[in-house]
């Protein structure tokens, strides 16, 4: 009998067992979603590193390692392998796509994953294993022939594998470029034997005493790690951790990333579902007190009673949690999938999607909390004797408000008399209401103004200060200052040389610029150009922040592989794509500070075949790649407008008609004494408004600071500055009025179907 009682019961209340449905589905899906994202990412990408064994450390040096050093470091306590490393550009034949050329005499360390074709031979004489995604995106396969340009030396070989490696997991070409742009750059392996055969001019003068890397695999730290390092190579170098790599740091970036997300979003879908299932349920079983009543006189116990009612939040946390399972799964493939953005930005083998196990605790404990909200809804209607549960419910005795006997107050109209006090008497229901608005204000702030940022960010670095058409990356070690010049000058550009340097115990990159015809620009903390002026060294915010600098101090710096210390006064703070610092020419020559020059940037379309260039990249080919990143971009802005809609309308809906059930006896009375319907119904509609302006008014600065913490947290590598333009204003209030203005009309259309004989016969 009670399960039939069940069925009719939840078909009574529909309206609301659906809404909570809802809402807890959206609850737990958003949670999910996104820790599915997050740990999926942290499974597929542990996967790779394992089975590619990712080394733990990078050591440079440009005048390159011999195999005494590699034995040097092969002896560190603490070390379990090494393997000098090669990685260098070189140029597609016939194309303008360019391919980071790889060689590594040990491929336990930092080696590569088979996709199709043959194993890698470290013997092979003309092999290449080449990136699988570039070979798709450039119609390449197995068997085929490639041709590749170095320093004017022509590379012949097969195509004998298509590979990936965690070493180019994000395989960006430079610091400019956010996304990956695999039809116009990869990777590509080859073994020592095939270039010694090929090549044997280059092989001696880049291979054979010029592996510029050793990577290392290590359970040491890396403070540990660099004494350690500079005691057995004697020198001072260049040493990077895997957390200052890219494929790393980018990847971990990411799944903090999506951690940040899970732990704020899901909270306030969770929470809204939450406090709106404790007054859904208290005045569901309001409305079922003479029905328990019934029951409890029929006799069944109170013990069975609590089980019988508590089963409906049962089923509402159940029913969601399922549905909001389905939707965490398809949130977290919609994010991570091979034909996702994300797969764009990380080339990994696998997307197999993973949630952590605590999620599933946590749903368990989300049904039971549920459950006991249930329980403690009905344990009061319970209180008792059976003749008083067959009494039905009475809201709480309202008493007069001080306010109320003010001059203001009474000279307020009808409506707005009625409709304070009805706020004030339903406080929990007003308080979700309002709670409701800023949830869905503060999603469509943080969403359309994470959008304004971000095009105001590209805006600024990437049509305002880059206003050159190609930059040429040149053979730095083979090109001397005057030969770089020259060419600069010829093609009517600028230059710039860049040098490793170290920090306190960070590894940055020291920029030198010469800047003569404005193609390259720079943007200060504030978004706007400045030049570089030769009375001192710029840094980039994340160090000034770092080391606490500002305009006007003084920075100390050691390059590496040198024993040089400089002190240099700071002449300015600027937001840069690179972490590190930047001077002029003047005053890198006025300090005394060595550099070769590594770029030049030129307007010039038609540029010449130089050997000191050793491949070109144009503006445009940066500016594609942020397609892929903005595309991601507008998907998740749309889909938290979908969420904000969605929550708007849900919460909206079940709390309207909450609040009809609840005024049903006060309607009826005022159509008895002549309102008509379209009169009550704007009662009803302005209450909402109200609660909804309120909402705005708090939802925006609410949505603000979400918005900067997510900024600070989720991409404090761009340096950020928080934008958010007129129309994301506009648009935000008119959808959050509009969908409350639309609920609030469909509820009021209900008050024509109010039965006033039968509402007033009601006991109050």
């Amino acid at each position: 009998m009670l399960l039939k009682k069940m069925f009719r019961t939840l078909w009574q209340y529909k309206a609301q067992f659906i809404s909570m449905v809802i809402m807890v589905a959206l609850g737990v899906g958003v949670f999910l979603g996104f820790n599915v994202e997050w740990y999926s990412l942290e499974v597929n990408t542990g996967e790779i590193y394992e089975a590619t064994g990712f080394a733990d450390f990078r050591i440079y040096n440009d005048k390159g390692f011999g195999k005494k050093d590699l034995e040097a470091v092969k002896a560190i306590p603490g070390v379990e392998d090494a393997a000098r490393f090669l990685s260098l550009n070189v140029a597609v034949k016939d194309d303008t796509d360019t391919l980071a050329l790889t060689v590594s005499e040990n491929m336990n360390v930092s080696g590569v994953l088979l996709m199709a074709g043959e194993p890698y031979s470290d013997q092979d004489p003309d092999g290449f294993w080449l990136s699988d995604t570039y070979a798709a995106a450039n119609g390449i396969g197995v068997g085929d022939q490639m041709t590749l340009t170095c320093q004017n030396v022509i590379v012949k070989g097969t195509v004998k594998g298509l590979v990936k490696s965690s070493e180019y997991l994000i395989c960006l070409p430079d610091s400019t470029q956010m996304m990956p742009d695999y039809s116009s750059y990869g990777y590509v392996y080859a073994s020592p034997a095939m270039l010694e055969m090929a090549i044997p001019s280059l092989y001696k003068m880049v291979i054979g005493s010029l592996y510029h890397q050793i990577n290392v695999k290590s359970t040491l730290d890396k403070a540990a790690f660099v004494e350690a390092a500079d005691r057995a190579l004697g020198s001072t170098r260049l040493i990077l951790s895997r957390d200052e790599t890219v494929s790393w740091a980018g990847a971990q970036g990411e799944i903090n990333e999506g951690k940040t997300m899970a732990s704020i979003l899901p909270v306030l879908f969770l929470a809204i579902a939450i406090l709106t299932m404790v007054t859904t349920m208290h005045r569901i079983c309001a409305s079922e007190k003479t029905q328990i009543g019934t029951l409890k006189a029929l006799g069944f116990k109170d013990r069975r009673i609590l089980i019988h009612y508590s089963a409906y939040a049962l089923v509402i946390g159940l029913m969601g949690s399922l549905l909001g399972i389905g939707v965490g799964y398809w949130l977290g493939w919609f994010i991570m999938n091979p034909d996702s953005a994300m797969a764009t930005y990380i080339d990994m083998p696998s997307w197999s999607l993973h949630a952590p196990s605590f999620t599933w605790y946590v749903l368990s404990g989300i049904n039971v909390f549920l459950t006991l909200i249930g329980f403690l809804s009905v344990r009061r209607m319970l209180s008792g004797t059976a003749a008083d549960a067959l009494r039905p419910y009475t809201p709480k005795r309202m008493r007069h408000l001080w306010f109320e006997e003010t001059g203001f107050f009474k000279a307020l109209d009808f409506g707005v008399k009625w409709n304070l006090r009805d706020c004030v008497r339903h406080k929990a229901r007003s308080l979700m209401t309002l709670f409701g608005i800023v949830g869905c204000m503060v999603l469509l702030v943080g969403g359309l103004g994470m959008k304004d940022t971000m095009d105001a960010f590209l805006n600024v670095f990437y049509e305002n200060a880059i206003h050159y058409n190609t930059r040429l990356n040149l053979d730095s070690e083979n090109t001397t200052l005057e030969e770089a010049c020259s060419l600069a000058e010829r093609l009517n550009g600028d230059w710039a040389a860049s040098r490793a340097i170290q920090i306190g115990d960070k590894g940055y990159s020291l920029e030198i610029y010469s800047v003569t015809h404005d193609l390259v620009r720079f943007a200060d903390t504030d978004m706007r150009i400045v030049p570089l002026t030769d009375d001192g060294a710029y840094i980039c915010a994340r160090i000034a922040r770092d080391y606490k600098l500002s305009a006007g101090d003084t920075l100390s710096f050691t390059p590496y592989d040198s024993d040089e210390h400089y002190t240099v006064p700071v002449a300015g703070v600027l937001d840069s794509m690179t972490e590190g610092v930047f001077m002029t020419r003047a005053f890198a020559d006025q300090t005394g500070i060595a550099y070769t020059v590594s770029s030049v940037f030129t307007d010039e379309t038609d540029i010449p075949e130089d050997a000191h260039i050793l491949n070109k990249q144009s503006k445009q080919s940066i500016m594609d790649s942020f397609d892929t990143f903005m595309d991601l971009m507008n998907k998740m802005i749309w889909l938290l407008v979908l969420a904000a809609v969605i929550l708007g309308i849900v919460v909206l809906c079940n709390l309207g008609i909450m609040s009809y059930t609840e005024r049903y006896r006060e309607m009826a009375t005022l159509k008895v004494v002549g309102f008509q319907d379209g009169k009550i119904g704007r009662l009803l509609i302005s209450q909402n408004l109200w609660l909804t302006v309120i909402g705005i008014l708090i939802g925006m600065p609410a949505g603000i600071g979400v918005l900067q913490y997510l900024l600070t947290a989720l991409a404090a590598e761009y340096e950020l500055k928080l934008v958010l333009g007129l129309p994301a204003w506009l648009v935000s209030t008119l959808l959050t009025f509009g969908v409350s203005l639309a609920v609030g009309m469909m509820i009021a259309r209900k008050n024509r179907r109010i039965n006033m004989v039968a509402a007033l016969k009601t006991e109050e």
